[in-house]
Parts: C-alpha cells; structure tokens; sequence
C-alpha cells in the first residue's frame, strides 16, 4: 500500500533503459502519484556529459512510462522543500548510487526533513554502459566506406 500522495523523482532518462523503469516502479509503490522531473541539457552538462536525447523526446518517453503521471521539464538540480510545496510533494525517491556528498548538495533540505527514500540502483544497466556497447559494436572508422 503506498504511503504517501505525490511521489517525486528527478532524472536525466537519457536513452530510457529498464534501469530507470526499475527506478520509476519503485518511486510510485510510495505513493499513488508519481511527479518525475527531466534535468534539462544545460543542468546534466555541468555535472556529466550532454545527453545523448534532447529534453523533449526524453520528456516524451519518459511521459509514456505507465508509471509516471506527471513530468516537470527542467527540473532544478538542487531540490529543496519549496519545490515541494509549490508541487504538493509529500517524498522524494532517488536510487542510492549518490555519494553521501552529492546527496547532501541535492537532496539535503528534503533529507533533513525526512522526506528523502533511497531505492536500490540496478546494476549492470546504465546510459553509459549502453554507449559502451554501441560504439563496441560500431564498425570500425579506420577502413574504406561501405558503397
């Protein structure tokens, strides 16, 4: 039985992977509404590479996942209990691969209220992982072009 109203995650969703469906199953069975916020390019630049989709088909996708009921382009980096008073959100959800540091710079004001659950990240399937494995199985850019 959920345990709250309005469940908020924050993420990027680039190249929406069953990683972030993991994420986004486990964030609604703490509510019965899940609020996900997209991190715009400008914001996941500063921190980790430009995604690889822009913000409106990750925006699209991630609107498509059954789980999801509302998406909040842009979303802050830092969210703090302002920006859950200004959207009704009773928790936030993260996966716990945050460092304690970055948790404390993102989540902190949320955290010290007690309204921060952390949800077992999946291993083994990321972005990064899954452009590993397509410029692994690129062909190589050494040889003469196919015609």
């Amino acid at each position: 039985m959920a345990e709250h109203g309005n469940v908020y995650v924050d993420m990027v969703g680039d190249l929406f992977h069953p990683g972030h469906v993991a994420l986004l199953r486990a964030a609604r069975g703490f509510g019965e509404r899940l609020i996900v916020g997209v991190l715009s390019d400008e914001v996941v630049a500063g921190y980790k590479r430009k995604p690889i989709m822009t913000l409106s088909e990750r925006v699209a996708v991630i609107e498509a996942c059954r789980y999801v009921d509302v998406v909040l382009p842009n979303a802050p980096c830092r969210v703090t209990n302002g920006f859950l008073d200004l959207h009704g959100i009773d928790v936030v959800v993260h996966g716990d691969d945050l460092t304690a540091d970055a948790l404390k710079e993102v989540f902190g004001p949320v955290a010290d209220a007690g309204k921060l659950r952390l949800v077992r990240y999946t291993a083994g399937v990321s972005t990064t992982e899954l452009i590993r494995r397509c410029r692994a199985s690129a062909p190589s850019s050494g040889g003469a072009a196919p015609s």
